[in-house]
């Protein structure tokens, strides 16, 4: 009896996980760019570069981050690096900007995909392998999940990376980029906020 009063309670679990499952995948992560316009208390209002405006809330405690700039000389073979990039005319990708993960987040969205800052752009998340100089400018030699990528970087692409902020550094105007989880009706989940500090903005 007790066999099977165990193999009762175990499918149970399992359908409550199955009845579960779509309701969380209900919720989208959503990645919004624009810039402050108002905190009251805790309730952010933001323009976004679409011309929209959104309200989110945030929870008790929390608090954005902002970005430093780095030299290309920071980056350093087996850095965890987050490369935005677009193809020139000939298909080689050029970085957009360059950030670089602290190593507590070693690992985060590893891959490459398509990403929304600009038509055509990508996200690599990936490991340095070395940094070369090339005719053109340099190149980062990374890999993601055992699959090479070359990554050429221009002068003008910034090399960023996060720092703390706080509360008061979202102010009217400020740029910010959002990411939220939008549930199926419609509401914002707030994860994280970057905004603009000491003139270095977040990608629009």
């Amino acid at each position: 009896m007790r066999k099977y009063a165990w193999l009762k309670t175990a499918f149970l679990i399992l359908m409550a996980l199955v009845i579960a499952r779509p309701a969380l995948a209900q919720n989208t992560p959503q990645r919004i760019r624009g810039s402050v316009v108002s905190l009251v208390g805790d309730a952010l209002t933001v323009a976004t570069r679409e011309g929209l405006q959104v309200s989110l809330t945030l929870p008790a405690g929390f608090n954005p981050t902002a970005l430093k700039r780095l030299a290309m000389s920071d980056i350093k073979p087996n850095d965890f690096i987050a490369t935005v990039a677009a193809p020139d005319k000939d298909g080689v990708l050029q970085a957009v900007y360059v950030a670089i993960f602290p190593e507590a987040l070693r690992g985060t969205g590893e891959g490459h995909y398509d990403w929304d800052l600009a038509p055509g752009t990508s996200m690599t998340n990936a490991t340095v392998q070395s940094v070369l100089a090339a005719r053109n400018g340099r190149v980062l030699s990374l890999a993601y999940k055992g699959t090479p990528i070359d990554i050429a970087v221009p002068e003008a692409a910034p090399i960023i990376q996060n720092i703390p902020a706080s509360r008061d550094d979202l102010k009217p105007g400020a740029k910010v980029f959002v990411v939220a989880d939008k549930a199926a009706d419609g509401s914002l989940t707030l994860r994280r906020i970057t905004v603009g500090k000491d003139g270095v903005d977040p990608p629009q």
